[in-house]
């Protein structure tokens, strides 16, 4: 079984209430929280208006497969989030 870990960090420019922040980042929990060899969920900030982290778990018994699952979501991050990354960390777990 391989794991790896993606935990990225986010601005979000503008934010001007905990509801807000949330909705823009729920997109993420909606796209990725349904797929069985991935877990998400908001990681820090909770409570900070303007700045979230959320980590990503992909486990499968394939090292490509988890790779591909924790590109799929940089590259949702990069391009379809209404907020700014300003972090990307990876990690391998097993």
């Amino acid at each position: 079984m391989r794991v790896g870990l993606l935990r990225a960090g986010f601005y979000l420019h503008g934010c001007g209430s905990l509801k807000e922040k949330r909705q823009r980042l729920s997109r993420l929990r909606d796209k990725f929280g349904k797929q069985t060899a991935l877990a998400v969920c908001e990681s820090n900030h909770a409570d900070e208006l303007k700045r979230g982290e959320w980590t990503f778990v992909a486990s499968a018994s394939s090292h490509t497969v988890v790779q591909q699952a924790l590109a799929d979501v940089e590259r949702y991050l990069s391009t379809s989030l209404d907020a700014e990354v300003v972090s990307v960390e990876r990690e391998w777990l097993v």
